[in-house]
């Protein structure tokens, strides 16, 4: 059993071979708790050092485990002892997928987020219109002018960006310019010093985002 263990390791069937994942378990007696909630957390880039244990990833793993939120990072087809090879962001979305619908086999219960840093964002992102239950979406870092997000300029979850004025790989302003014209609801935790792998600022992103998760999500 997934809760078993306050962290554990999984190889699972993936739709191009098996899928490396990692489980948490939820503090108990956590704000969130209640919510019996389930994070999959998608990592950056695989071709550029991408993967679970990205420092970011990992922040955002502590920062939903904290509030009482289960949790499940995994790395994409090709990256660790997953199998498969790099697929340009469709693949990818598969994997996701996959592993979404193996957390909720486990703990059927549970409501999902999704969450992505940089690449992983448009995992999430665009997963978020095809897993059902989800009741939130944070994206850090989106790439949005090289990736597909939103469908008509909106989602259908409540929705979290993180960004950094500095971000050396992403264009904060256009992340600005796109979160102006969505439809939906958004709200933005902007650091202007931070770059893209938020060196610095990690302790700030976990606080910051906590405050956002316990006013956005609806127990």
């Amino acid at each position: 059993m997934l809760q078993a263990e306050k962290e554990s390791k999984w190889l699972i069937p993936g739709p191009a071979g098996q899928l490396e994942v990692v489980f948490n378990r939820a503090e108990v007696n956590a704000p969130l708790a209640a919510l019996r909630g389930l994070v999959v957390i998608c990592h950056p880039h695989p071709q550029h050092g991408g993967t679970m244990d990205n420092k970011v990833v990992t922040t955002l793993m502590r920062t939903y485990r904290d509030l009482g939120i289960d949790c499940v990072r995994f790395n994409f087809r090709g990256v660790g002892q997953s199998q498969g090879e790099f697929d340009h962001a469709v693949g990818e979305l598969d994997d996701l997928l996959a592993v979404v619908r193996w957390a909720a086999n486990q703990l059927p219960l549970h409501r999902v987020l999704l969450a992505g840093f940089s690449f992983g964002s448009s995992i999430a992102a665009r997963a978020s219109y095809r897993v059902e239950n989800v009741v939130h979406l944070t994206l850090v870092a989106p790439p949005v002018e090289r990736y597909e997000y939103d469908h008509r300029g909106a989602f259908t979850v409540p929705l979290c960006v993180i960004q950094g004025d500095q971000d050396e790989r992403v264009i904060a302003s256009g992340v600005y310019r796109w979160m102006a014209q969505l439809k939906s609801p958004a709200s933005l935790i902007r650091y202007a010093d931070a770059g893209h792998f938020f060196h610095g600022f990690l302790t700030a992103l976990k606080q910051d985002l906590s405050e956002k998760l316990l006013h956005q999500i609806v127990i």
